[in-house]
């Protein structure tokens, strides 16, 4: 297990700088002892025959060759999983032997299960003890990985999961933590996780892993960094820390690494192969006031299981969502003018099938993993190319068909379009009359 033996001062005030400034040469390089594993080019390093095909070697595998418990593989097994996808092969034999691992990967190959696994596999739940804490940005992701904990530990009942966040009451949380019943697993925002260890309601002290998902959007605002930071200062010194996420930029790249040591660092090391295998992606030209034909036009001509249509404002998501409503398509919303309890709930009813299209804003565009999801409809086109990136993440998830529909309707939205197919070097056409159902569809 690696030992985060970094003086406090090290990630103390000096840290949090505005690291845009910086120049790249001041970037640090890798350590020399740690593992870069640009997961496509790891046949060329290790001197073995590349062979062509993502996926090729790693079929063959199977999650009995990670020498999981028992437990575990059952769970797994119930899950309908057969085969590790490429970052699972390439994170999973490494973590569970306790190495820091800093990973970035596309959307949809099943980041989560890694340290879920990892921590899973390792821990042994003592009672009155938090082993694992989870930071993640929004409610929504915090809750889903809670739920993945809870899935692979299906057979492991003496581990119990907890979810903490703004917006529940400080009393009702403070029974939680302190009960009879306490909590192994704790995966929450970083705000309330920080209030409740200043307040000594949470203890931090007995923590052996350390998870960040999602972690460039905490480390780049500076307030949430801020807080993540304090919550690691509350956690020992030896302790197995991972931090995930689809899009890592050189300068928070070093951040991270300042919360580890000698971490296994898998990355796709050439944007463009950040872009999702088996996602058809259009664009239609069109006027703002053609918008919502155009959006009803194609629901009615395509076939999906759910759709996500995302919009640039919760004001925008509220009418969208009330339009679709009144012309009989059975759809939802979700933004963060919402109450926590209603977002969950809401969030619940998507994921269980009762609705089939959901209107969100882009508090939804990270993480968030519905399976049934085959159609991403950018409504508003986002605002960059990254955020375009984790949308249409939301369809095709790992590696399963899936089809993009972005509005373009102003030179910012072409300007981001034109991003997005530089930067991943992909070809975006215009959206034709009719769509092959079964090139979007997974039979």
């Amino acid at each position: 297990m690696a030992t985060n033996g970094k003086p406090a001062e090290e990630l103390g005030e000096e840290e949090l700088v505005d690291y845009e400034d910086e120049d790249d040469a001041g970037v640090a390089p890798a350590p020399a002892s740690s593992a870069v594993v640009p997961a496509a080019d790891k046949t060329a390093a290790t001197g073995k025959e590349n062979k062509k095909g993502t996926y090729v070697g790693i079929h063959s595998a199977g999650f009995k060759d990670f020498l999981l418990k028992p437990e575990l593989l059952r769970a797994i097994q119930d899950c309908g999983f057969e085969h590790p996808s490429e970052v699972q092969h390439e994170c999973i034999p490494q973590a569970i032997l306790g190495m820091d691992v800093l990973c970035q990967a596309k959307s949809g190959m099943g980041k989560t299960a890694v340290f879920t696994l990892s921590c899973l596999q390792q821990m042994e739940p003592v009672d009155g003890e938090v082993s694992v804490i989870v930071l993640t940005h929004t409610r929504e992701l915090a809750y889903q990985i809670a739920h993945e904990f809870e899935r692979f530990s299906k057979y492991k009942p003496s581990v119990r999961t907890s979810v903490i966040y703004g917006g529940v009451p400080v009393r009702q949380q403070k029974e939680m933590l302190t009960g009879d019943s306490s909590p192994h697993v704790i995966v929450g925002t970083p705000g309330r996780v920080l209030d409740l260890t200043n307040q000594k309601i949470l203890d931090l002290s007995k923590v052996k892993f350390f998870v960040l998902d999602e972690c460039d959007k905490m480390l780049e605002a500076l307030d949430m960094r801020r807080d993540v930071q304090d919550i690691f200062r509350a956690t020992p010194h030896s302790k197995q820390v991972m931090m995930f996420t689809a899009t890592l930029a050189k300068e928070i790249r070093a951040v991270a690494k300042k919360f580890m040591v000698d971490p296994m660092e898998v990355f796709v090391d050439d944007e463009t192969k950040l872009t999702l295998h088996g996602l058809l992606q259009y664009y239609a030209r069109l006027e703002e006031a053609e918008k919502n034909r155009k959006l009803s036009d194609i629901l009615d001509a395509l076939e999906f299981n759910q759709v996500v249509i995302f919009v640039k404002s919760v004001a925008r998501a509220t009418e969208l969502n009330k339009l679709l409503v009144e012309c009989n398509f059975p759809s939802i919303a979700i933004h963060s003018g919402m109450a926590q309890e209603e977002r969950i709930r809401r969030y619940k009813a998507f994921k269980d099938f009762q609705k089939r299209i959901l209107v969100a804003t882009d508090i939804f565009g990270r993480g968030i993993d519905i399976e049934r999801v085959n159609i991403v409809i950018n409504y508003d086109m986002s605002s960059d190319a990254d955020s375009y990136l984790h949308r249409v993440g939301r369809a095709g998830r790992f590696g399963t068909k899936g089809l993009a529909i972005s509005f373009i309707s102003s030179d910012e939205d072409s300007t981001v379009l034109a991003d997005v197919q530089s930067r991943f070097e992909v070809a975006i056409a215009e959206l034709p009359k009719t769509i092959d159902q079964s090139s979007y569809m997974t039979a």
